[in-house]
C-alpha cells in the first residue's frame, strides 16, 4: 500500500516500522495499566515488557531466518533483506515467552497472573502490527478473485518483500488483523465472566491465535516454509499449540477449585449424652 511513509533526506521511514512500534508500545502500554489494576509494580511490569520486546524482534527473524535459510543464505545481497522484513510471529511470540519466563522468576512476579495481564496486550499489538504488514506488501496473500480482493503497485514492496504487483490477492494481512481484534475483544470479554484461575486468558490467547492462524494461512501466498509439503511451519506449530492449550486450561482449572467436601460420614454420638 505505502512501504515508505515519508523521507526526509537521506533518512527515509517505513510505514512498518513505525506501526511496529506503535504495536509494542500500545501492547506494553496496555499490560502496565492492567498490571497497576492489578495490584502489581507498574515498574516491573515495564522493565519486563521491554526484554519481551527485544526477544520478540530478536525470534521473530530467528525463525524467518531458519524458515527461509536457503534464500538469505544465497547471497549478501539477500541477508540484507532479513533487516528489511518483520520476521515470523511464531518465532517472536515463543522467544518472547522464554526470556518472560526468567524475567518473571528474576523479579519475583507471578507467572500466569503477569501472563493474564500480557495477553490482551499481544493481542492488542498483533492488531495494529499486521496493519503495518498490510502497509509494507509482507504477509500476502494468494491470488483471488473475490469482492475484498487488494492489489498492491508499489515497486518499493516488490523490491523489499516480493510483493506480487498488480494482482488481486486475499488481503491476508487484514485478516489477521481481525482475527487479532476478534481475540482481543474475547479475552477481555470473558475474563469477567465464568470461573476465573490465574492463567485462563494467557492460555487462552494461545488456542484462540492457533485457530485463526492455522485457517488463515491456508489464504497465505508469500514463501514461509512448508516442512511437510501440506502444510507451513506456522500451522505444524498451531497443531501443537492447540492441543497444549487446551491441556494447559484444564490442568489450571483443576488446580483453582476448592476443595472438594468430605463424604458425609454418619454422626458419632456425644461420649456424654
Amino acid at each position: 500500500m505505502h512501504p515508505i511513509l515519508f523521507e526526509l533526506g537521506p533518512i527515509t521511514i517505513y510505514s512498518y516500522g513505525v506501526l511496529l512500534a506503535a504495536a509494542y508500545l500500545l501492547g506494553l502500554w496496555m499490560a502496565s495499566r492492567r498490571a497497576r489494576q492489578a495490584g502489581l509494580d507498574a515498574n516491573k511490569v515495564l522493565d519486563l515488557g521491554i526484554w519481551v520486546i527485544i526477544a520478540a524482534l530478536v525470534g521473530a527473524k530467528a525463525l524467518l531466518f531458519i524458515v527461509d535459510f536457503d534464500q538469505f543464505t544465497s547471497s549478501w545481497q539477500e541477508f540484507t533483506t532479513l533487516l528489511r522484513s518483520g520476521g515470523v510471529f511464531y518465532g517472536g511470540l515463543i522467544a518472547a515467552v522464554v526470556v518472560c519466563i526468567y524475567q518473571l522468576r528474576k523479579h519475583k512476579l507471578p507467572l500466569w497472573t503477569s501472563g493474564d495481564l500480557f495477553a490482551p496486550g499481544i493481542a492488542l499489538g498483533y492488531m495494529v502490527g499486521r496493519l503495518g504488514c498490510l502497509m509494507a506488501g509482507c504477509c500476502y496473500g494468494k491470488p483471488t478473485d473475490v469482492a475484498w480482493a487488494i492489489t498492491f503497485t508499489d515497486p518499493v514492496a516488490n523490491m523489499n518483500v516480493g510483493t506480487p504487483l498488480n494482482i488481486a490477492l486475499h488481503p491476508t494481512q487484514i485478516y489477521e488483523s481481525g482475527a487479532g481484534l476478534v481475540i482481543l475483544l474475547l479475552l477481555l470479554g470473558l475474563e469477567r465472566r465464568g470461573r476465573h484461575y490465574a492463567g485462563r486468558t494467557f492460555w487462552l490467547f494461545f488456542l484462540l491465535y492457533s485457530v485463526s492462524r492455522f485457517v488463515i494461512e491456508f489464504y497465505r501466498g508469500d514463501d514461509r516454509g512448508m516442512p511437510l509439503d501440506v502444510l507451513s511451519t506456522s500451522q505444524l506449530i498451531s497443531v501443537v499449540l492447540f492441543p497444549l492449550s487446551l491441556l494447559m486450561l484444564w490442568y489450571l482449572s483443576r488446580g483453582s477449585r476448592p476443595p472438594a467436601t468430605e463424604a458425609s460420614a454418619p454422626r458419632r454420638k456425644p461420649r456424654f449424652a
